[in-house]
């Protein structure tokens, strides 16, 4: 596998829940981090949430914070949303980086591997 893969999208209605997962490429390195960014149609692609894979590190944007949680396992890193509001519909997209400092970690240039995207839908 050389690309990460996502899963977990759908519809779901204002105050609800969607867990999203990610499987890695199995790439290490120093600093390997997973993120989450999220693309709306017509807006630029945003940071969501990051976690350093060996420290557990986690990192979240503003508009996230205290709704969505990132954890992992030994295989799959996930992205737990919950109070959905409309303005989370987005494809969501699992991002591999390896050599990131922390002041990196938000910005989408800085990820070498991509996956396809999930569409995540909130909507009553």
């Amino acid at each position: 596998q050389v690309q990460p893969v996502e899963s977990g999208g759908g519809l779901v209605r204002p105050g609800g829940s969607l867990r999203l997962s990610c499987v890695g490429s199995g790439r290490t390195g120093s600093h390997y981090t997973i993120g989450w960014f999220r693309q709306a149609p017509g807006k630029e692609r945003e940071f969501v949430s990051a976690m350093r894979w060996s420290s557990r590190s986690t990192y979240y944007g503003d508009s996230v914070k205290g709704r969505f949680t990132i954890s992992r396992d030994n295989v799959k890193v996930y992205l737990q949303m919950d109070s959905l509001k409309p303005d989370d519909s987005a494809i969501y997209y699992c991002a591999e980086g390896t050599g990131l400092i922390v002041a990196s970690i938000p910005y989408a240039r800085h990820y070498n591997y991509w996956g396809q995207g999930t569409q995540v839908t909130v909507s009553s």
